[in-house]
């Protein structure tokens, strides 16, 4: 049965369980009210770290930091959401209803930039779960987050589907002034009724746009992430959501195709059976040929790309319409590491 304003349909097993189970509906509550809606719980994750280093060729990046585990979007595609087995938690809905977020997240980025001998690297935001989920609006995490990184002088890069990300404005700003930040925005589709169920808690694309268009005309540089494409789902939309983000202001452009890595697969294909029964096995069908057969290969170089006619198609698609419509592709806004000035850390400074 779904759950109104989540993504997932159930809970898959976690790959680490050793016990599997599996539910029969017997009938008895076919008339019967749905289910209340299922409540978010957070918990605090006492975490001794907070800069990730990639160690992919695949991402731009060095280093990425996550306030937060698990996402309340709830993006039935999320990639994040293997991640929640590792905590013996279902990818399905648990991902969505039972989120992790450290607390400490600004004092442990301030004594991690603070270390002799850290080298200055564009740090990535939101890598695998939003920054801007809703209950950063009571936690303030990455606020802080971005205090200390401007504070060092640190520059980031911000991936969102969050309209949130507007709170944070005038430190964006501030930013931007020295040329240590780029956002992106996430834009699947341009679809009220594709987003309610793709992406059942994130911002509508017109806030999306508007985020745009707000960040644009304050002088933060602001690309668009029209990604995933999921064949015979949105990716029809993929020149429409590029001309929509040029006009609200974005320079730089990026798509990926749909990747289904671990509990993902089976999540996904619920979502279809229950949402689009009559062109799932066709949405399938066309994400295996891209992934060489299979719901996903993990292989570095093509696992965002995919291979085959429908990826190669959509490559050239994207790349046509970023050159009409003059959207940078390829690296990212380029952002100053020579400011950067390791923080001060508690009781620094007090003899001086």
């Amino acid at each position: 049965m779904i759950s109104k304003g989540r993504g997932a349909v159930s809970n898959v097993d976690s790959r680490f369980n050793r016990l599997a189970h599996s539910v029969e509906h017997d009938g008895w509550d076919i008339d019967e009210d749905p289910p209340p809606a299922l409540e978010t719980t957070l918990i605090a994750e006492r975490a001794k770290t907070i800069l990730s280093k990639n160690d992919s060729p695949d991402v731009p990046f060095e280093y990425s930091i996550n306030p937060y585990r698990g996402c309340e979007h709830g993006c039935i595609y999320c990639f994040a959401r293997p991640t929640h087995a590792y905590h013996g938690l279902s990818p399905g809905l648990y991902f969505e209803t039972k989120l992790f977020y450290k607390p400490d997240a600004a004092r442990l980025l301030r004594e991690e930039l603070a270390r002799p001998g850290f080298m200055p690297s564009p740090i990535n935001l939101g890598a695998n779960t939003d920054p801007y989920q809703p209950c950063e609006k009571e936690l303030k995490l990455t606020r802080g987050v971005l205090e200390v990184l401007l504070e060092a002088r640190c520059p980031l890069a911000i991936v969102t589907k969050g309209a949130l990300v507007l709170r944070d404005l005038d430190l964006l700003q501030a930013f931007a002034e020295r040329k240590l930040v780029a956002v992106y925005i996430s834009l699947t589709t341009l679809d009220n009724a594709t987003k309610r169920i793709l992406e059942p808690r994130a911002a509508s694309p017109a806030a999306r746009l508007k985020v745009i268009r707000t960040l644009s005309e304050a002088g933060v540089p602001v690309g668009v992430n029209a990604s995933p494409m999921i064949p015979f789902i949105n990716d029809h939309e993929l020149e429409h959501i590029l001309e929509a983000a040029k006009a609200a202001g974005a320079i730089r452009a990026s798509t990926i195709l749909v990747r289904l890595p671990r509990e993902v697969s089976p999540l996904f294909r619920q979502w279809l059976a229950v949402h689009y029964p009559d062109r799932a096995q066709r949405v399938m069908h066309a994400i295996q040929s891209a992934h060489g057969g299979k719901d996903y290969n993990a292989a570095w170089g093509t696992r965002f790309r995919g291979s085959g006619p429908i990826a190669e198609l959509l490559r050239r698609r994207f790349t046509l319409a970023c050159q009409r419509l003059d959207l940078g592709t390829g690296e990212r806004i380029a952002l100053d590491v020579s400011r950067f000035r390791a923080p001060l850390i508690s009781g620094q400074g007090l003899l001086f």
